[in-house]
């Protein structure tokens, strides 16, 4: 699929719609018919002040859309604030969701404004919200019935001027039958449950995502990328993507890395991407060529992607490149030259994520 050739919009697909603002256009256009009701779901939901849960597998993008939300609300204007609850100890989710007075605690040297406090007027997005504790679950739930809060160690009530948007990669509602998560904050959470597909079922917009992200990882990486071979990705669209968009990201940046041509090849990919596919369709054998030659070749191409991945491994430093190939830097310099292979392109890169 070259880049002279990606598809048109449909007329129907969202980005032809003047709902959205113009930066999340790339975001916003899809092929897939559930995506589509997804977005549609988020128009008429973005513009309240419903509180939303967002569910879906790891990885489906579920902080874009928390985005998507905000950005389309009353509240565009003011902040939006993710909280990780799964990444917050037990002991610190209170204070720091809801912050502490002075002297509330050992260490508590002056009063901290919590996520509630920074999220005043705007949207407070609180992802994997079903990793938090009993005792957190009744505080949230009283939070977002009474619309007030108070600091840890604190005696007045604070107004919550907030808009709740909240995640979950897990069944909620299985989760209240076993008794692991109560019912009365999920009935408060899921007034408008927003459910968002698998990239395996939405597998027609893995050729738009890959260009999306060959456009933005040249912009941050310095290089120009600008199209891919067809077998990538005819591979990319049969994968399962357990990690969904999360993985499909990992994956593309690592082959970009790897890249020293302005096409995304299959060598620069992991070949279990490809075993699906048949293997003839891979690499073209020219019978024309005598054995000596196809074994050329062949040495050549494992040559190359031995020094690629040698050179990923190491980050583009060539004096432990060099030990672990067992040869002398200089010799390694001649082959990164035979194969037109920089280093430069394998150093720790400086960007800023999506």
């Amino acid at each position: 699929m070259s880049i002279q050739n990606r598809r048109p919009l449909t007329e129907d697909s969202p980005a032809h719609d003047d709902f959205w603002n113009p930066d999340v256009l790339k975001v916003v256009n899809t092929r897939s018919p559930q995506m589509r009701q997804t977005f549609e779901k988020v128009k008429s939901v973005a513009p309240t002040k419903t509180t939303v849960l967002l569910l879906g597998d790891t990885g489906v993008g579920k902080g874009t859309l928390a985005k998507l939300i905000h950005q389309h609300s009353s509240r565009k204007n003011e902040a939006f604030i993710h909280v990780h609850c799964g990444a917050l100890p037990d002991t610190l989710v209170e204070s720091e969701l809801f912050g502490y007075e002075k002297g509330a605690f050992t260490g508590a040297v002056k009063r901290k404004l919590g996520r509630f406090d920074n999220a005043q007027k705007g949207t407070i997005f609180l992802d994997e919200i079903n990793t938090i504790s009993s005792t957190m679950q009744i505080k949230l739930q009283q939070v977002l019935q009474d619309r007030i809060f108070q600091r840890v160690g604190g005696e007045s009530p604070i107004e919550a001027d907030v808009r709740v948007i909240a995640a979950s990669n897990s069944d909620l509602q299985e989760m209240c039958d076993q008794g692991l998560f109560r019912k009365d904050l999920y009935y408060r959470l899921s007034v408008f449950p927003l459910e968002i597909p698998s990239l395996q079922q939405r597998s027609e917009d893995i050729p738009d995502w890959i260009y999306y992200l060959l456009d933005w990882f040249n912009k941050h990486y310095f290089k120009d990328i600008q199209d891919v071979e067809p077998i990538v990705v005819k591979a990319l669209q049969e994968y399962a993507w357990p990690g969904n968009i999360r993985e499909l990201e990992n994956v593309i940046e690592r082959a970009y890395i790897l890249e020293t041509t302005s096409v995304l090849r299959a060598e620069s990919f992991p070949q279990e991407l490809f075993s699906g596919i048949n293997n003839s369709s891979k690499v073209a054998m020219d019978l024309t060529q005598p054995l000596a030659e196809v074994r050329r070749q062949g040495v050549e191409h494992l040559e190359r992607n031995y020094l690629k991945e040698l050179l990923t491994e190491h980050k583009g430093r060539i004096n432990r490149a060099s030990e672990t190939a067992g040869i002398t830097t200089r010799q390694l310099h001649k082959l990164l030259t035979k194969h037109g292979i920089r280093k430069e392109d394998f150093k720790e890169p400086q960007y800023v994520t999506t």
